[in-house]
Formats: C-alpha cells, structure tokens, sequence
C-alpha cells in the first residue's frame, strides 16, 4: 500500500472512531504490516495536511483523534447554545488537589482544603471517570488512594500530567479549571454534577478553606473562581 492510500485509510478510521485510537490499534488496520515508527510517520504527516482546517489531528494520553479547534468553539456554540454545567469551586479544588497531588486519601484532601470533603465531591468525578482509586495507603484504616484517569487526560486533551499548568506559588491555575469546565457538556451525565457539587458543598458547610494554604503551603491549588 502506498502512502496515500495508508493515510486515507488511517484518516476514515480516526474520523469515524468515537474514541481516541491508540498506534497499536491504527496498525491493526493493516494487518501489522505496517511499523510502529511508519504508522507515527503518517500521523504526523496527516497532522500537518489539517494543519490549515478547523479540524485538527492531536494525540491524548489514549492515542489519536480528531477534534475541532479552540477557536472553533464559539461558532459550535451557536449550534448548542444552552449553557454547559458548571463545577463548584470546592469540586474543582477537590480535583486540583487530586491532579497534583496524587496518589492522595480524602483524608489528604480535607488536610489541604481546610474542610471536611463529602464523598459526593469524589464519586461525581469517579463517575465521569476523572478519578479512580489505584491503591490503598498501609496506614490505620487503609484508606484509598485517588489518581487521576487516561479519560481525565484525554477530555482535557493532554498526552501526560507533565502537561498540565505549572504550579506557581500564589497563582491560580486558572486554565486548568476552565478546560474542566469546558467538558461540562461532552457527555449526557454532565448535567448531574452541578446537582451533586452543590449538594456536597452544603454538607461539607460551605467551600471557604479554613487554610487556603494547607500544611505544604500549596496555595495555588485553591482557584480563584
């Protein structure tokens, strides 16, 4: 097969897959005949023949895709127009925490935050599947340990948490929470986490820190919303 033909083939497939495609299974499309390093080759060749569209090729933490661009999204909105729900701020502190903290307990969380977190802030983004637990801490209780997910990484359109904003001291990380917000409207139980957000936050008495900075004085974990 020539290369024309390989990208075409590897274009109608990302273009029809409703999930990011990894380069083991776009080789698959040929039969394994052809390599790791040629199958990356044409992405990147199919990547520059999008550059000018307002479609782009990029690769997430769980492979390939096709997206619309940033600049795209005020003309997509037309279509839409309805607001997408958005997180409260004591949900997105709770998943800042978690992205740049992890592995962490609830019990790190509350350290941080200040407050007791309710478990409907943690279950809201485990059922978006955002958050997972990967282990548990040998201490007394054995509480779970929280990450984040590839599905965290790939809605927020990132390879690896390495690419998430750099911490800085006193400096909200302001684009990592409107990109979480962003995502309010990519799937139908989206809606429900306005609902459980607030719900949690009424329990866990309001989302005013008690110590905005927490006992390793990372304040830029608490955003500015």
């Amino acid at each position: 097969m020539n290369t024309v033909d390989a990208k075409r083939v590897l274009e109608t497939a990302l273009i029809c897959a409703p999930l990011p495609v990894s380069v083991r299974d776009l080789r698959a499309l040929f039969d394994d005949a052809l390599g790791t390093d040629t199958v990356k080759g044409l992405l990147l060749e199919l990547q520059q023949d999008w550059a000018l569209r307002g479609v782009e090729l990029v690769q997430v933490a769980s492979g390939w895709r096709f997206q619309s661009r940033p600049e795209m999204r005020i003309y997509l909105d037309r279509l839409h127009p309805e607001k997408p729900p958005r997180y409260t701020r004591a949900a997105l502190e709770t998943l800042a925490i978690i992205a740049y903290k992890q592995p962490v307990t609830r019990g790190d969380i509350e350290d941080i935050r200040g407050v007791t977190v309710n478990s409907l802030l943690i279950k809201q983004f485990e059922d978006r599947g955002w958050v997972e637990v990967i282990g548990h801490r040998e201490t007394v209780g054995r509480p779970a340990l929280l990450a984040t997910t590839r599905q965290f990484l790939d809605d927020l359109g990132l390879q690896s948490l390495d690419q998430l904003p750099a911490m800085q001291p006193g400096v909200p990380q302001q684009d990592l929470f409107k990109a979480l917000e962003a995502q309010g409207d990519a799937e139908a139980s989206a809606p429900q986490a306005e609902t459980a957000g607030a719900a949690a936050e009424e329990q866990e008495g309001g989302d005013t820190p008690q110590d905005s900075t927490g006992p390793d004085g990372q304040a830029s974990l608490l955003p500015q919303v």
